[in-house]
């Protein structure tokens, strides 16, 4: 007979945290404890947390320990709406990773500066890059991806004021969503174009 009963080692106190295993290296160690303080939005130690494996990978001269770091640096940044640090360190991450050609870390990094350029009010970059996001998803036939860019594309296209353009983005996606016979999500979206459309034309 197989028991259902909980062995008593498994049964923790309410609110007690599972331990994790601290990692054996220093450095990585460090890194863990500065995803677990963003996570809490504790962004003063996550952004010493960070600083300190940053410059241990910069000793090192550990590429990829750089590009880490300095992709949660970011992170910091965007958390406490200093969008400019923000890009300093996304575009450091991004340069390593297009050095070594990781397109998967290059889309990553896309979205977060995308955030950017719009947290720094420059709409004409976030919208080229979203455009060059839009062309990825579109040659790797990612139609869920196409479709989270269309709709970024459509709120840039809102922010300034460029109705007609939104209404087209939003005529595209409805016709994504038809493709899949999504008709009643592609069809949300018809109405919103056609709202956008009438409010152009007043």
């Amino acid at each position: 007979m197989i028991s259902t009963i909980q062995p008593l080692g498994d049964i923790k106190k309410v609110g007690q945290k599972e331990e994790k295993k601290r990692s054996s290296d220093p450095v990585q160690a460090e890194y863990d404890d500065g995803l677990e303080f963003l996570k809490e939005k504790d962004l003063t130690l996550a952004a010493v947390a960070f600083h300190n494996v940053l410059r241990a990978y910069e000793e090192k001269k550990h590429q990829d320990g750089i590009a880490n770091a300095s992709n949660q640096l970011g992170h910091v940044c965007l958390e406490k709406g200093d969008f400019a640090k923000a890009q300093d360190h996304y575009q450091r991450a991004w340069d390593i990773c297009d050095r070594f050609d990781d397109p998967m870390s290059l889309m990553a990094l896309s979205m977060q500066l995308v955030t950017v350029h719009r947290g720094l009010n420059d709409s004409a970059a976030a919208l080229a890059l979203s455009l060059d996001m839009l062309d990825t998803h579109n040659l790797n036939n990612n139609p869920q991806g196409s479709v989270a860019t269309l709709e970024t594309i459509a709120d840039i296209y809102l922010a300034t004021g460029e109705k007609l353009n939104a209404a087209d983005t939003y005529r595209t996606i409805a016709s994504i969503h038809n493709n899949f016979n999504h008709k009643n999500i592609a069809e949300k979206f018809i109405v919103r174009a056609v709202e956008l459309e009438a409010e152009a034309a007043e």
